[in-house]
């Protein structure tokens, strides 16, 4: 089951509560997306966990693969994709803008939670 999201208020509670909010939304969008496209992928949790063990390594593989899985979805309901999602989110993530990556991930599960 998909949760739609205010992206505006995600951001912003991210920013106030310095991050936190931040992990629990990292985590709810693995799972959710695990949940669209009906993969059995890293839970969120996990996922969380081989980040801050790799020092961030397993994160940009997250973002690939969470591309995928969101194009996926996407696909099997019949939402036009345009392919490079993962590598979009590698390369905002790469410049620090990793929160922009989440947005966009949250942007595509609301219009799947339609």
């Amino acid at each position: 089951m998909v949760k739609e999201r205010n992206i505006a208020l995600c951001i912003l509670f991210t920013i106030l509560t310095c991050g936190l909010y931040g992990i629990y939304w990292f985590i709810c969008l693995t799972d959710e997306t695990n949940n669209a496209s009906r993969s059995t992928g890293t839970t969120g949790g996990m996922a969380f966990l081989l980040s801050l063990v790799t020092c961030s390594i397993y994160l940009y593989y997250w973002m690939y693969k969470q591309g995928e899985k969101l194009e996926s979805a996407k696909a099997s309901r019949g939402i036009p994709t345009n392919g490079n999602s993962g590598i979009i989110y590698i390369i905002l993530t790469f410049f620090g803008l990793g929160i922009v990556s989440y947005a966009l991930m949250q942007n595509d599960l609301n219009k799947m939670a339609q």
